[in-house]
């Protein structure tokens, strides 16, 4: 039986860090307010790693974090059959960015390139859906994944959950076909609700009106429940481990949403789950977006708590909302 495999792993991130003292103090100092327990407490933040310079932007980034992978996997760029770049802070609509990265690392003439776009879902949604490309299409055998987000430079410096909260982080996979048993993808399970599509926008009211007004803004963050997803979350990610003849002890580790600490820990409450199973990362490297469960899945490989034949479940979730689980063993 053909399945789908991580083949190897690699992230890029900039070399600034930023630890949480900065922030608490340019909050105390402009508006007055103290965010020590929000960022320790709620968030799980302790340091991230953000832009400081004019160079770097999310395609540079994947750029770096593909040829990590590349030589990690011994590979070379001509041997791709696609490149899927996922990312909510694209440096490009003209052309791809996708493309830019091909010629970057010179890739072939028969490489695919596409893409994607799921907000903070985008990564996994592509990690599910290349997964399931490569084992209908019998002529392609290597998919490069890459997310990249580079949100601290839409990020207003005014608002207190968004600023503080974000890191820039790339993340590089390499899946390729194998014979081997046991591993990839098992199974996959989508949960849209999109009555709070207009609660947090990039361009704050639409492109078109920010070009008509000569300017683009920060990214717009309306209030709304952080954990409105959590119950559906639960519920999502139960009947995906069931449905595969699994229970929530047998999977070896979650990699979930890294927006929030204090969410990670209602879901681990709510599913029953041991501290263990739990890969947390954010407090690392703060939130970063579209990469944030496939970079716990980096971590905790090299911090050896994933093994290869492991079972691990991803979820997240996309502004508007939509959520995602993804059942794979690694």
């Amino acid at each position: 039986m053909t399945n789908v495999k991580i083949r190897e792993m690699a992230i890029y991130h900039p070399k600034n860090k930023v630890g949480n003292d900065f922030y608490i103090e340019h909050f105390k100092k402009t508006q007055g307010v103290d965010l020590t327990n929000f960022l320790v407490n709620i968030c799980g933040r302790n340091t991230r790693y953000i832009i400081e310079n004019k160079e770097e932007n999310s395609v540079t980034m994947a750029i770096e974090a593909s040829k990590r992978v590349l030589k990690k996997a011994n590979m070379h760029a001509e041997e791709l059959d696609m490149i899927i770049f996922a990312s909510q802070v694209p440096e490009f609509s003209f052309p791809t960015n996708a493309v830019v990265l091909h010629h970057a690392i010179g890739a072939g003439r028969k490489t695919g390139i596409l893409d994607l776009n799921a907000n903070c879902s985008g990564m996994t949604t592509g990690l599910d859906q290349a997964s399931r490309y490569l084992s209908s299409n019998p002529s392609m055998e290597k998919v490069l994944l890459v997310g990249s987000d580079a949100s601290s430079l839409i990020m207003d410096p005014t608002d207190t959950i968004t600023y503080p909260n974000f890191g820039d982080v790339a993340v590089a996979l390499i899946l390729e076909k194998t014979e081997e048993e046991n591993i990839g993808l098992i199974d996959s399970m989508y949960f849209t609700e999109s009555a709070d599509f207009d609660k947090v926008t990039f361009p704050k009211n639409g492109l078109s009106k920010n070009l008509h007004n000569g300017k683009i803004d920060y990214v717009q963050w309306l209030p709304f429940p952080g954990d409105v997803s959590i119950p559906h979350a639960t519920n999502l990610i139960t009947e995906l481990v069931e449905r595969n003849g699994l229970t929530l002890a047998e999977v070896n580790a979650y990699c979930l949403s890294q927006f929030s600490i204090s969410n990670m820990n209602k879901l681990r409450d709510n599913l029953g789950l041991k501290e263990q199973q739990m890969i947390y990362v954010g407090d690392t490297f703060g939130y970063t977006g579209t990469t944030s469960p496939l970079l716990a899945l980096y971590q905790g490989v090299e911090d050896g708590k994933i093994k290869r034949g492991d079972t691990v479940l991803f979820w997240t979730v996309g502004i508007g909302y939509q959520l995602i689980a993804v059942l794979f063993r690694y």
